[in-house]
């Protein structure tokens, strides 16, 4: 009889500390390598060609989800810049659409090539 409480005993901790475990794990998150905000459902309303929201209002609110972002210290996922530089193009402000195809550029250098390609359809 005493083997069994012993392993009865054993079988509990054992269980306990697996359970532990378990909730420590589940705790616990890995922060996320870029900062989102209403990136993607923005460029899924330009690609489907939403037009209750102009460029216009569609800068506005990434550039505000964009300063959000940088106050919490984090980076904008790759895509960002290039999405907002387009949208300037579509308003006519070559000039911003360059500056965040650079910074675009710059931040995701595989971006390199496309933004290049970009770049010299509005010089031509």
């Amino acid at each position: 009889m005493k083997t069994d409480q012993k392993l009865k005993k054993k079988s509990g901790l054992l269980f306990s500390v697996a359970a532990s475990v378990l909730l420590c794990a589940c705790g616990t998150t890995t922060p996320t390598l870029y900062q989102w905000e209403g990136y993607q459902p923005h460029v899924y309303s330009y690609l489907k060609g939403d037009s209750s929201t102009g460029p216009e209002q569609q800068i506005a609110e990434m550039e505000a989800d964009l300063q959000k972002i940088r106050a919490k210290g984090h980076t904008p996922p790759p895509g960002y810049y290039a999405h907002i530089g387009m949208l300037y193009a579509n308003s006519g402000k070559t000039d911003l659409m360059v500056q965040n195809f650079q910074t675009e550029k710059q931040l995701f250098p595989e971006s390199a090539p496309y933004m290049d390609y970009l770049l010299s359809k509005i010089k031509k």
